[in-house]
């Protein structure tokens, strides 16, 4: 008895093709499932960090408490009438 390649082959095909036809799409869920789980336990979801200096940068807000500029002189000499109370025009 002569066996050919599609006779051994057939129940196999047989049984893939009533799983994909009954059970389809979850296959497709449980195959994306185990590779997004061989993903993550291959540190996927890890951050890359940069490569060279080991040391930790923390970036900040720096706040400089001492002004900037000088504060403008008072002004001194000059005299200012007070007789104005803001109704009437003021008086020379």
């Amino acid at each position: 008895m002569n066996f050919t390649p599609a006779d051994l082959l057939n129940p196999a095909s047989n049984f893939l093709d009533a799983l994909i036809q009954n059970y389809g799409v979850y296959l497709v869920f449980l195959w994306l499932a185990l590779l997004v789980i061989a993903w993550i336990f291959s540190r996927g979801l890890r951050r890359k960090r940069p490569r060279g200096n080991s040391a930790a940068f923390v970036p900040g807000i720096i706040i400089r408490l001492q002004p900037t500029s000088q504060p403008p002189p008072p002004i001194i000499g000059i005299e200012v009438d007070q007789m104005w109370d803001g109704d009437d025009e003021p008086t020379d």
